[in-house]
Parts: C-alpha cells; structure tokens; sequence
C-alpha cells in the first residue's frame, strides 16, 4: 500500500513538473477560492488569530489580511509541490539570499551556525537555496514520513542541492555527530511545542507564547553563533532572504533570552506583513498554567 501512495504522489508531482509558473499560479487563484468560499479552510481560526494579535484593526483590515493570507497560503502550497522539480536556475532567480558573505568569518574559523526563522513566507524554497549560496552545508530538521518511499524521495529531492535532513527527534545526535564540518543548522521555531515542561513562555502578539527551547538550547551548549533568516516576498514567486546576526556569543546569553530575540524579531516581521505568516495553526492552545501544571505532574512523577 505504501508503494501505491508513492505512485499516486509521483504522479501528481509530475503533473507539475514541467508546468510553467504562469499555469502554476492559476492553480493557486482557483485553490484560494475553493479554500476560502467553499470549504473555508480553518476560516475561524484565522480569522479569531488575528483578531486576537491585532486588536487595534478594523473588521475591514482583519478581512483585508484573512484573503490576502489565504492568496498567499495557496500560493507556497503550489510552489511546495513545485520544489520537488525547482531547477537551480529556477532557484537562482526566484530566491535570493542577499548577504552570505555575513557568515564567511565563521566558515574561516570552522565554526557552525544556527539559522533560525518562522513560518513566514517561502521556507520551503530556502532550503534548496541554502546550499547553493552558503559555503557551510545546511541541515534541516523534518518530521520523517510514515511512508518510507515518498520520505526516501523527499531526502533525495533535498539532498541535490547539498540539504541534508535529520529527524527532529534525533537532533541533539545530529549536532553532537556533525561537529568537524561547517555546518548551518536550519531551525524553524515558531510552532507550538509537544512538551510544554521545558517551554520557555514568551509575550509575542498580544499572547503569552510557549516557545521551542531547542533553538537555544543548542545554540548555547555548542556556543554557535545565531542568525535570523528574514524571508521577504519580493513579488509572486520571487523572495529575497536577508541574514541578521542574532546572538554572537550564545553561551553568555542568560536563560531565554536567545529565544526572546527571536521572537521579538519574528513578531516585527509578521507586523509589517501580517498574511505571509501562517495564522492557520492553532498557535495559542497551550496556556502557562497548563505549562505550569505539566511540570508540576512531572515532579510528582
């Protein structure tokens, strides 16, 4: 049954291969109209996100930034599918990392970096950019699929341009294993975390935010220097990536103030574009107490 799921998946993906982006987009206007109008895809949950995030917007604005999201959330699910066939020409036009040299010092010195960014824009695309602009080698961290041949298949897709991915739940092994290489280690960190007993709990848009501690704690135990990634869409299809140094010396750093750091910049970011981040996850269904109690039932235990 698995190989037959794989075929259906290649099948559909060659439906897109040789697709021109023009056609491409196409696809996407009729998938916002279907998402939006007729199934109104977790329509409540955006639209309840962002009313809780920006109090200070109109009803007129949160409709304005509610179909402008879900313009947007059609337009990288197709471009998803697009990057199993993305050429490296076609990466080298439409994604555009601005300052790589900003990481040169520390390839020089053989010294590993964390990127870190949120679920904003084309994040998707930027992993096969990262190995073409960056001299260090990138590492993604990924939830392995339980169809082992389309998850072979997207190890491959990643790997042709120098991606290698690692299970998130063998990521402490993987910094401990690749330490002789300069390696980037990309790390997405706005999702909500599985163990709320080590979150660190953050104000992020006008809600008490539990956080992934893994960022940091990484970072501070290997002494890796911190960058965020800002992803920007520069018009449909094309983005640019600027990177930011973060925190040069994360083992000074006190207790989450690395993690802090980042999501006050994530936060400045979402605010300029507010419906290129992705408000339909249910970000906010954790609360402190509920944090407090779990670690609390771990003591006892």
């Amino acid at each position: 049954m698995n190989r037959f799921y794989y075929y259906i998946f290649l099948f559909f993906l060659l439906l897109f291969k040789n697709t021109s982006f023009w056609f491409l987009y196409r696809v996407s206007d009729l998938l916002y109209l279907f998402l939006l109008y007729v199934l109104k895809y977790r329509k409540k949950v955006v639209i309840s996100n962002l009313r809780e995030s920006f109090p200070e917007k109109s009803d007129e604005e949160v409709q304005r930034i509610t179909r402008a999201f879900y313009k947007h959330l059609c337009d990288i699910s197709v471009e998803g599918v697009k990057t199993f066939s993305l050429r490296k020409k076609d990466i080298l036009k439409r994604y555009i990392l601005l300052n790589p040299e900003l990481l040169e010092p520390c390839f020089k010195t053989k010294q590993s970096v964390i990127a870190v960014l949120g679920h904003f824009n084309n994040w998707e695309w930027g992993s096969l950019a990262a190995g073409i602009f960056f001299k260090h080698k990138p590492v993604g961290f990924y939830q392995p699929l339980s169809n082992p041949y389309i998850d072979n298949y997207i190890q491959t897709t990643r790997a042709k341009e120098g991606m290698v991915l690692e299970s998130v739940s063998r990521t402490s092994q993987t910094f401990h294993r690749l330490k002789k290489t300069p390696y980037m280690f990309i790390m997405v960190a706005d999702q909500s975390p599985m163990n709320l007993k080590l979150a660190y709990w953050i104000p992020f848009l006008h809600h008490d935010t539990a956080v992934l501690h893994g960022t940091e704690k990484h970072a501070v135990k290997n002494n890796y220097p911190v960058f965020f990634a800002d992803v920007q869409k520069v018009k449909r299809g094309h983005y640019t990536a600027t990177m930011e140094l973060l925190e040069a010396n994360p083992a000074k750093t006190q207790p989450g103030e690395i993690t802090l750091k980042f999501m006050q910049r994530l936060e400045q970011q979402i605010r300029a574009k507010p419906e290129y981040w992705l408000w339909s996850h249910r970000r906010w269904k954790h609360s402190r107490d509920e944090g407090r109690r779990t670690r609390d039932e771990g003591r006892r235990k």
